[in-house]
């Protein structure tokens, strides 16, 4: 009789481990991930192998597109039009590079307020970027 008690327990703690403890994944609950807005101004540091620049982004999103203005002493001034789904950022602008129309894409990923990506220029070169935002009225 002690033995098959002993079974009994070890079948039903085996079971616990497997299977995990009835309601504790509820009572943790499924966190959503926060919900990422990128708009206002932020501070980019581009690393190329021509070189590293520092470029002003303002964003503006609504839902997964997001829209806005990039400004650097490089590439100048122009507006945008991109994605963030998933923490995942991409946006796209057509700059003039020595008399050429190139595309420039960055890609990245959102943490909080900081970003981490690559940067491609109409698949001719590349790089890697970083940005945090900058403080309101900054």
């Amino acid at each position: 009789m002690l033995i098959k008690r002993a079974r009994t327990f070890l079948a039903s703690a085996a079971a616990v481990t497997l299977l995990g403890f009835p309601g504790y994944a509820a009572a943790q609950g499924d966190k959503p991930a926060a919900k990422t807005d990128l708009t206002g101004k932020w501070a980019f540091t581009v690393t190329t192998d021509l070189g590293t620049g520092t470029p002003t982004v303002t964003f503006k999103q609504q839902g997964d597109s997001v829209t806005g203005h990039y400004s650097s002493q490089t590439l100048g001034e122009v507006d945008f039009k991109g994605t963030i789904k998933d923490q995942k950022l991409s946006f796209t602008f057509r700059t003039d590079v020595q008399g050429n129309a190139v595309a420039v894409t960055y890609s990245g990923t959102v943490d909080g307020d900081a970003i981490k990506g690559t940067v491609d220029f109409a698949g001719m070169g590349g790089g890697s970027f970083t940005a945090k935002r900058r403080p309101s009225g900054g």
